[in-house]
């Protein structure tokens, strides 16, 4: 059995379609498992046990990992999140769990610029310590969040952001689920470390020509200084402070490191990744 941690999320929910259309069963865990089952579509349903469990519950998730092998881990990024992983580890570790897949970050190192990354590296080392078998995703930025930019689109044309010129790798969560999949079910893939990104790498400027193409209208970028972006995500788009202190640091990493994309995910499934294009012009709706 495959536990699900996360399911109620973006990855997790995509990796819980994944393993169903491989027919794998899985138990996905929820704090409202009723409400997590009523919006599965019914192939995923017949194919998951959606289980009650809280990542700050210990009992919980050992009631949760009982006679389970295998755990994907993806949490939420939280001032919780390290805390929060950490606990499903020690868990799945009481219980015998055998493999651990976690959701990482491309810059997963103990000097990262990144709060969040450095949490990913210290969540990362305690499963190298633990000796259980481990994989490690690196998705880079969701095309998901770039929903998020919907409503300054639909209200202003604008993009905001402190990138510059610098582009940005973007993958589907829909092909992280389908990768994460094909690593909890082949158990030659276990154990290795997975970049994930699309098939070409966008600057905010081509991203911003390619929304105004589709839709029919301009749609430009406006570079901010990294506390000007601050400011208007806390004080236009209402973000957590924190939040958006992540949001400039992933900017400003992709700024000064080069983002190129990555073939890992076509050698792994044997088809290409999902495109920036048929991602936009699938939500093209949000954007009007």
């Amino acid at each position: 059995m495959i536990v699900i941690m996360g399911a109620a999320g973006a990855t997790g929910g995509a990796t819980l379609r994944s393993l169903a259309t491989l027919g794998a069963p899985s138990r996905a865990l929820s704090r409202d498992p009723a409400r997590l089952a009523a919006g599965l579509d019914e192939r995923t349903l017949a194919r998951t046990e959606p289980f009650a469990a809280d990542a700050a519950d210990p009992d919980s998730l050992r009631a949760a990992f009982h006679g389970t092998r295998q755990l994907f881990l993806t949490m939420a990024n939280s001032p919780h999140q390290v805390r929060y992983e950490l606990n499903a580890i020690d868990a799945a570790l009481d219980c015998g769990v055998e493999h651990i897949v976690k959701v990482s970050a491309p810059a997963a190192e103990p000097d990262s610029p990144v709060a969040v990354s450095r949490g990913h590296h210290l969540v990362e080392e305690r499963l190298r310590s633990s000796g259980v078998a481990t994989t490690v995703l690196r998705p880079y930025a969701f095309m998901q969040k770039l929903l998020l930019l919907a409503p300054g689109i639909a209200a202003a044309g604008v993009v905001h952001g402190a990138m510059g010129q610098a582009r940005c790798n973007y993958v589907d969560v829909r092909d992280v689920g389908d990768l994460a999949a094909e690593v909890l079910t082949r158990p030659e893939l276990a154990g290795g470390t997975y970049p994930l990104t699309g098939g070409r790498a966008y600057s905010h400027p081509e991203l911003t020509a390619l929304l105004g193409e589709l839709l029919g209208r301009p749609v430009r970028y406006l570079d901010l200084s990294p506390a000007e972006l601050h400011a208007h995500l806390v004080e236009r788009a209402g973000m957590p402070g924190w939040l958006a202190a992540h949001v400039v640091e992933i900017q400003q990493l992709a700024a000064v490191r080069r983002e190129t994309p990555d073939g890992t995910f076509t050698h792994v499934t044997g088809r290409s990744p999902r495109t920036l294009d048929a991602f936009l012009q699938e939500h093209l709706h949000h954007f009007h």
